[in-house]
């Protein structure tokens, strides 16, 4: 997702959307540690989505 679209969201949805996006890295690293993981380019799209995230929330407390 873009900032745009997280600075949409109300607080509980940009919760509940990182709370998904750190369960969606956890099982990536799970995949990666098994050696089921095929597309390793989806960690770094997962971490950036989650310091986006991060830094709209930041936004938003301050």
């Amino acid at each position: 997702m873009k900032a745009k679209e997280y600075r949409a969201m109300d607080a509980q949805k940009r919760n509940e959307e990182l709370l998904a996006l750190r369960r969606e890295q956890m099982n990536l690293r799970m995949q990666k540690a098994t050696g089921q993981l095929a597309n390793t380019a989806q960690f770094a799209k997962v971490k950036r989505d989650i310091a986006r995230l991060q830094g709209v929330m930041n936004e938003k407390a301050k």
